[in-house]
């Protein structure tokens, strides 16, 4: 269900002026490994990034995936771009079931539970919602369809209630990652593959639609019960909810293989053109030495940090580092972070004098040409700092400094800051309040 209008989003028209007709967006394509010049296909931006798999939920490495997303969103809104954006939960999987038996839990309690937890922390971040947030088991019917034809045009096979995909009757396999055949197995096996399934063909062949285990939820399909495989729920929501081309497809770049990989080859021999005109990955964010994550035991979770720092800290550094960059946790750099969220709260609070006003042109001009350019938030942040001086030596001065505070709002809301505003936005709010009314109330997690 599409709860918010895909219209840009006016945030101020002295950011959007700046900008001028002849602004060039550019963005690092990891299709191609190089930085490309972007338009969207059609009228609107289509942008599908992957969701959560809903447990332990919401980490640092997590939430740098999804402000990055807003930032880029944000701006492209800024600019006059219509955006519709399409965000999924994985509430299937592996790993959910795991965690439902390590709990002694109902999986769907689990998903619900954690998935209410991962929104209402993107509303505390002041996280714009996606204009459609489906759940894998919402499109059980819409995956047969796909795993059916998939069927038909040659690529997959059935072997005793489950089907899977046959990565040799796929050429072009691997054209994303750009890994040699001889290497995808072990980076696929580390990534959730069973090399000894023995009704694959292929030990990298993979799953698209599994036979019913005991145990397992599962629903009917041409092939018996069962349920989908991980990499077909994303093609599925992503066409069901945007085409059979998308503007820009992002994820964390652990993601990359196998992941999106096979997102393309489920899409692209159906449809005979490219899935995704974009594909921009995430930087993997590290934590004592190694990436963040749960079998090491070295999560930082977004609900603590945000009992010692604000949201606006929390976005600033997350903010700084650009969203391709590989970057460890820093409380020095979150203090840092806290420290500039409060001089950007006084810059846009101050009041200035009467004398000729300051102009914020140079600014913003190098923000915005920060952001198209590979979408360079540390630059950006950068520029707001430079403008946030600038008003309160002006003000100092007794010089007018309305248009200059004006510019800076605009700016900060492209961050999603909050400044001096005691709420989130209400679009944040409303629209990620409509998505937690479709998930059973559950009880509170941490």
């Amino acid at each position: 269900m599409e709860i918010i209008s895909t219209r840009s989003q006016k945030f101020n028209g002295h950011l959007q002026k700046a900008a001028g007709s002849s602004t060039q967006i550019k963005l690092y394509n990891s299709l191609t490994n190089q930085v490309e010049p972007f338009r969207p296909a059609g009228e609107v931006v289509t942008i599908y990034v992957c969701g959560i798999t809903p447990y332990d939920t919401t980490h640092l490495g997590h939430a740098f995936t999804y402000t990055g997303a807003d930032i880029l969103i944000r701006f492209l809104e800024s600019q006059g771009y219509q955006v519709k954006y399409v965000q999924n939960v994985t509430d299937i999987d592996d790993d959910i079931l795991r965690k439902a038996q390590e709990v002694d839990d109902n999986w769907h309690e689990v998903g619900n539970r954690w998935t209410a937890h991962f929104i209402r922390d993107m509303q505390a971040l002041n996280v714009r919602p996606p204009d459609h947030f489906p759940r894998a088991t919402g499109v059980i019917p819409e995956i047969i369809t796909m795993v059916e034809r998939l069927i038909k045009a040659g690529v997959a096979y059935q072997v005793d209630g489950s089907v899977y995909f046959e990565v040799s009757a796929w050429p072009d396999f691997g054209k994303l990652s750009h890994l040699p055949r001889e290497q995808m197995l072990s980076v696929a096996n580390q990534r959730g593959n069973n090399p000894d399934d023995p009704r694959k063909r292929h030990p990298l062949d993979f799953v698209l639609w599994q036979a019913h285990e005991p145990g397992e939820p599962a629903w009917e399909s041409p092939w018996g019960f069962g349920r989908p495989g991980w990499h077909i729920e994303c093609s599925t929501m992503a066409t069901r909810f945007l085409g059979e081309t998308i503007d820009i497809h992002s994820g964390g770049s652990d993601l990359i293989f196998p992941h999106h990989e096979c997102e393309i080859a489920q899409v692209e021999p159906l449809t005979h053109q490219p899935f995704v005109r974009f594909w921009l990955h995430v930087g993997m964010v590290h934590h004592e030495g190694q990436k963040m994550s749960k079998s090491l035991g070295n999560l930082v979770m977004i609900r603590d940090l945000l009992s010692g720092w604000s949201a606006d800290a929390l976005r600033l550094y997350m903010g700084s580092h650009h969203y391709r960059q590989i970057w460890s946790h820093d409380s020095e750099k979150l203090t840092q972070a806290a420290h500039l969220a409060e001089k950007l709260r006084l810059a846009v609070t101050i009041n200035g004098g009467s004398t000729s006003g300051l102009d914020p042109a140079s600014a913003q001009t190098r923000f915005i040409k920060a952001l198209s350019d590979d979408l360079n938030t540390f630059d950006a942040v950068l520029a707001m700092h430079s403008l946030a001086d600038e008003i309160l030596a002006a003000a100092q001065k007794g010089q007018q400094v309305d248009t200059a505070k004006k510019v800076l709002r605009a700016m900060s809301r492209v961050f999603g800051l909050r400044l001096d505003q005691d709420q989130v936005e209400t679009r944040v709010t409303t629209g990620w309040n409509n998505y937690l009314d479709q998930f059973e109330e559950s009880s509170p997690v941490g």
